[in-house]
């Protein structure tokens, strides 16, 4: 399906072989974690644990491009985590991809919709070309609004870092940081 930043390969994260079939249909290795999609700071606080700059960061930049990497609560588990603590979670800015979400009540994979390594999905047309025999169905909206991955940042430590670069700029995230 689509999101603001590129197509994202979805499965509800509480389904274990839905989520193994994620892995399978990108080619991505088991023990790397996959991002996921929630609706809001609400369920991302059921999920992971956020402390005040996590919540800064989510307060400025969700709904958009940010994915946060937290601490996951203990009592959330989810095969998306490759068996790890941390989790990414973003609320991604698009009307369809929250629709999902709320559809499924519960957080879904976010991840790009092509193989691990390929170039990014900006469009359903890039989503058949390269995983589009593995999958149910592709929900074409059009181009990817944005088109450029989100920017990861960890907050898992004591200052944040970003993990990788995206549409929303290093000076951005550091001037929430300080707000």
């Amino acid at each position: 399906m689509p999101s603001d930043t590129l197509y994202a390969l979805c499965a509800a994260a509480g389904d274990a072989s839905a989520v193994h079939r994620v892995f399978e249909i990108k080619g991505r290795q088991e023990g790397r974690p996959l991002p996921l999609f929630v609706s809001d700071l609400a369920m991302a606080e059921r999920i992971g644990v956020f402390d005040d700059g996590a919540r800064l960061l989510a307060a400025r930049f969700w709904p958009g491009p940010l994915t946060i990497v937290v601490t996951r609560q203990l009592e959330y588990v989810s095969e998306a985590l490759a068996g790890g603590d941390t989790v990414g979670l973003r609320v991604p800015d698009s009307t369809i991809a929250r629709a999902v979400i709320a559809g499924v009540d519960d957080a879904v994979t976010g991840t790009s919709a092509n193989l691990s390594g390929g170039p990014d999905p900006v469009s359903a047309e890039e989503v058949r070309r390269q995983i589009g025999e593995r999958l149910d169905m592709i929900l074409d909206a059009g181009a990817a609004p944005i088109g450029v991955a989100s920017t990861i940042v960890d907050c898992t430590g004591r200052d944040a870092r970003i993990l990788r670069a995206g549409a929303v700029s290093e000076e951005a995230v550091l001037e929430a940081l300080r707000a």
